[in-house]
């Protein structure tokens, strides 16, 4: 996401507490926010497939994704 594009949301963002946003405004703030939120995650995701644990025994393992209970929300 380029610095035009973080431009416009918080020129959206500013906009929309002063005066309101037109529907086509509105639909344009919630894709850019989404094009965001997507690229930030992939970034996290990116820096925390690179993290290793240092085990006690002083090894080193690939940080794992917590597993969840199936009826867990």
């Amino acid at each position: 996401m380029d610095k035009t594009e973080i431009d416009r949301i918080n020129f959206l963002a500013r906009k929309k507490k002063a005066e309101g946003l037109t529907n086509e405004e509105t639909r344009e703030q919630w894709e850019l926010r989404q094009k965001y939120l997507k690229e930030f995650r992939d970034s996290l995701q990116g820096t925390l497939d690179r993290v290793y644990v240092q085990q006690e025994d002083g090894s080193y393992k690939k940080l794992e994704k917590k597993k969840t209970a199936p009826n867990a929300k």
